[in-house]
């Protein structure tokens, strides 16, 4: 897929965490088509898009191998891009696991990890990145949020607890780091068609449900998270900080 081109990602450092499948792979080649450095982390080795990247952007595709939940690994992944591509600029917060489960079934240690996987990354990723985007005269942070809690959805109340939270956390950081020129905002999906999503829980009747919800009549896929993401972080969007930005082909409505 063909996306825009906002110029000024070029050469940019960028750091995504869970880059390397669903919606996170998606992100990848989006910056990638930029002419962005780009650095993602997940757990499981991503051969396929490591494969499929290699000698066709400006820039080679960086992996790091690491469990975001964490923080240790988390905060060395950061420092080691830095190292290597410069200063984040651009952090993107992706990584999730909206495993289902019930409010009945749930353990307090189930409960920890959703919010070690879901929440606390986003926080101390941008912790580690902030003194460098200070020093580069601002940054853009993208938190990837979820229309789930938006819509009431049951059926995974630590998930949907964890994506408002990360609302939250937007906000607050996008008043605390704007005086220095780095900008915080929440991107929110509808639900993207990805293989695990395919693979686990998009029967055939739910997923007529949900498109009979939307406005536009069309299954969304990761590439069309992408274009959102790519304008967030460029500068096109400079005066917008601590928004949510929904893209779910018109389920739930914001104002």
């Amino acid at each position: 897929m063909h996306f825009a081109t906002f110029h000024d990602l070029e050469d940019q450092s960028v750091f995504i965490t869970g880059g390397g499948s669903g919606i996170g792979a998606d992100l990848t080649r989006g910056f990638l088509s930029q002419g962005a450095k780009v650095t993602f982390i997940q757990r499981s080795y991503p051969e396929k898009i490591l494969a499929e990247c290699e000698g066709k952007y400006k820039h080679d595709l960086s992996f790091i191998q690491c469990d975001v939940t964490k923080t240790k690994e988390l905060k060395k992944a950061l420092q080691a891009t830095e190292n290597k591509q410069g200063p984040v600029s651009i952090l993107v917060n992706n990584a999730a696991n909206d495993t289902r489960h019930t409010l009945g079934e749930f353990t307090s240690e189930q409960w920890d990890d959703a919010m070690n996987v879901n929440l606390k990354p986003h926080f101390f990723a941008a912790q580690e990145v902030v003194e460098g985007m200070k020093k580069n005269g601002g940054g853009s942070i993208i938190n990837f949020s979820s229309i789930s809690y938006m819509m009431g959805n049951k059926g995974y109340p630590a998930y949907a607890t964890a994506k408002s939270a990360i609302t939250g956390l937007t906000r607050s950081l996008a008043r605390e780091l704007g005086p220095f020129n780095i900008r915080v905002n929440a991107i929110m999906p509808g639900w993207v068609l990805t293989k695990r999503q395919m693979d686990l829980w998009a029967t055939e009747e739910d997923l007529s449900k949900h498109l009979d919800r939307q406005c536009l009549k069309e299954h969304l896929s990761g590439s069309d998270i992408v274009g959102g993401t790519l304008f967030l972080a460029s500068s096109t969007s400079k005066m917008i900080t601590s928004q949510a930005l929904v893209i779910d082909g018109g389920v739930v409505v914001t104002g």
